[in-house]
């Protein structure tokens, strides 16, 4: 990173221009941690401007800007360390591609429907010496069968605006309501359309330790100023770059079929159709709380509607029960009368159409 873009870096050289700095004088006690590439030939003509000097073992002490020899030695120093870093950066990548393939838990934050479970000792016996454990994900009894809902109810066929909608109105916690410490950085207090769109989208939720869904990257911090260096952007790779173990490393709650099918799924616009027939298309409602979804909108792609048909929602933990076949107003249907409801008169479209049919009715 450039020495702009270095908080203390950039404090030192806001003090170069004022003759009260109170020093004349930088010690860097090692190379690769003040210079980078060619930053060294960027920062030596100011150094020297302002009279200050610079000092590294590297140079044996004092750095001459004048000498062609510090000047060389400096340079080859700053391909070192790029080449160093590159290395690192290989040898990294290349150990968590293996542990990943091993079906090893990598750390970090575990998805939401997981927790962290103890795996007993560390494999490595050096860390197991030292009284480290391995870890491994295990589902979290207060939230993974909402994961497996928001699924279901995916592969039924409705949208994710619509899944979102039940979730809030049901009152399901979202993951940052359920977990607060897990995730400070997050201000959310509501299911929204990415979470929800997150979940969808994560492999790990059948079972699989999945790594190198995202890459960094590298470009210029700012094209009209080079020496303000690279900065880093993160980017998400197709599925033919991830690394996915070789084996299940943790309990799934999706199947890899049904993720699979929840990817490629188009959602329907209005509520999933209804089999007259009971079949597989007549879903019925879960135990637990149920939310009417009102006034859905260009979010779902449909116009404004007056009263859909209930999508059922997650029950909460001391809810559940296995499922029970309600009436039929209950069950998820498309708009208009019951498929069972007898056909009768057509109302009329407007008060002028009432009109025109009352005058023109025959009168007994």
């Amino acid at each position: 990173m450039a020495w702009g873009r270095r908080p203390e870096a950039a404090a030192l050289v806001a003090q170069l221009a004022d003759p009260d700095r109170g020093w004349d004088a930088i010690v860097a006690g090692e190379y690769e941690r003040a210079f980078y590439g060619s930053q060294y030939a960027a920062m030596a003509p100011l150094f020297e401007h302002y009279g200050v000097e610079l000092w590294m073992p590297e140079a044996g002490g004092l750095v001459d800007y004048a000498s062609e020899h510090d000047e060389q030695a400096m340079t080859v120093l700053g391909l070192s360390s790029k080449r160093e870093i590159t290395r690192i950066s290989i040898r990294v990548r290349t150990a968590m591609a293996a542990q990943t393939r091993q079906g090893r838990y990598l750390g970090g934050r575990p998805p939401y429907g997981y927790r962290l479970a103890d795996a007993g000792p560390h494999p490595n016996k050096a860390h197991a010496a030292w009284g480290r454990r391995a870890h491994r994900l295990e589902p979290d009894p207060g939230t993974a069968h909402v994961v497996s809902w928001i699924f279901a109810q995916r592969l039924a066929g409705h949208s994710v605006a619509r899944i979102t909608r039940a979730l809030n109105e049901a009152g399901i916690p979202c993951p940052l309501a359920a977990d607060p410490d897990r995730n400070p950085h997050r201000t959310a207090a509501a299911w929204t359309l990415g979470t929800v769109t997150t979940i969808l989208g994560n492999p790990r939720y059948t079972g699989r330790q999945v790594w190198n869904r995202q890459r960094t990257d590298s470009e210029l911090a700012d094209p009209a100023n080079t020496s303000l260096g690279h900065k880093t952007v993160q980017r998400w790779n197709l599925p033919d770059g991830w690394v996915i173990s070789n084996r299940p490393a943790h309990p799934a709650l999706v199947s890899e079929a049904d993720f699979i099918a929840a990817q490629d799924i188009s959602a329907a616009r209005g509520p999933a159709p209804r089999d007259r027939s009971g079949g597989p298309g007549h879903a019925q409602v879960p135990a637990g709380r149920a939310a009417d979804l009102r006034d859905l909108r260009a979010a779902d792609g449909i116009s404004v509607v007056q009263r859909q048909g209930r999508l059922p929602v997650p029950p909460r933990p001391h809810q559940r029960r296995p499922a029970r076949s309600g009436p039929a107003e209950e069950r998820l249907h498309p708009r208009g009368p019951h498929p069972g409801t007898p056909p009768g008169p057509a109302p009329p479209a407007d008060r002028h159409t009432a009109r025109q049919a009352e005058a023109h009715a025959p009168r007994s």
